[in-house]
């Protein structure tokens, strides 16, 4: 009877972590690709908190395309007292809907390396966490710039016997 309650709560003990990662419940997803310099961490639930959010890999793979065009490198991650750990990586094309699925960060999945019709619902968010990185990227230039005119109209306003 021990060794029965023993293997059932190991069993639940194994399960749960499974089926929370297998839903999705990422902390972050971090991207690189065309735009980024370095790489963009993400944290929106759109995009952390499902499993399918940038494909349903259940609904079958697609062909793979000609010419994907331009994508990002996401890798998904959970954090588990306090250490970064990858749980897997793939490849998304929000310009021609596709996404390359590269596989998980430890170990293997049927979905591995094969292509998927990119979820729509993802599109929206993802540009918004681009777009988002942009105006941070501008906004120290754009300061920059308001200094420097500053300078140039005091400087030039100043009275020329001084």
């Amino acid at each position: 009877m021990k060794k029965q309650f023993a293997f059932a709560l190991t069993l639940v003990l194994l399960l749960i972590p499974t089926i929370v990662l297998a839903k999705g419940s990422f902390d972050y997803i971090e991207v690189k690709g065309p735009g980024i310099t370095g790489n963009i961490l993400i944290t929106n639930p759109a995009l952390t908190e499902d499993f399918f959010a940038f494909a349903d890999f259940s609904a079958g793979n697609v062909p793979a395309p000609a010419d994907a065009g331009q994508g990002y490198q996401v890798v998904r991650v959970y954090v588990v007292d306090d250490k970064d750990h990858p749980f897997d990586q793939l490849e998304y094309y929000p310009y021609t809907g596709y996404v390359h699925y590269i596989g998980l960060a430890e170990g293997t999945s049927e979905y591995d390396g094969k292509w998927y019709a990119a979820n729509p619902a993802a599109d929206a968010p993802f540009r918004s966490a681009l777009a988002a990185r942009a105006r941070l990227t501008w906004i120290p230039f754009a300061a920059l710039i308001v200094i420097l005119i500053v300078v140039f109209v005091a400087y030039r306003s100043k009275p020329a016997g001084k």
